[in-house]
């Protein structure tokens, strides 16, 4: 059974993105359709797979990471506008059978992701 899941990395501090609010969306041509709305738990990953079986289909999606707000909430000194604050990832799915792990490492001042298993 096919599945999403993502989970994020503070990687300037080394710790897990906690209580970062994640939106799914999928690529309907030149609009999105919101698919779910998370929030990363303590460990930074969401307490169930953003998508799984019949619901992961072929496609293009994208996941935005609200990560300005949680360096906001963090305490770090930012400018502002923040030079992060949404991230979007968009990335293929070209097996709904497969598990698609689609992680965030993030500072507040670059990103990175792979697909992950």
């Amino acid at each position: 059974m096919g599945r999403l899941t993502t989970h994020v990395l503070d990687t300037a501090v080394g710790k897990p993105g906690r209580n970062i609010a994640i939106v799914l969306y999928r690529q309907l041509g030149s609009s999105r359709q919101k698919i779910c709305e998370l929030r990363t738990n303590e460990d930074g990953r969401c307490n169930r797979p953003l998508l799984e079986g019949e619901s992961l289909t072929v496609g293009t999606y994208e996941l935005d990471f609200d990560v300005g707000d949680y360096f906001k909430v963090q305490g770090t000194a930012l400018p502002e506008p923040p030079f992060l604050d949404i991230v979007t990832l968009r990335f293929g799915v070209a097996d709904s059978a497969a598990h698609y792990h689609v992680p965030l490492l993030v500072s507040p001042w670059a990103y990175s992701t792979y697909r992950g298993s």
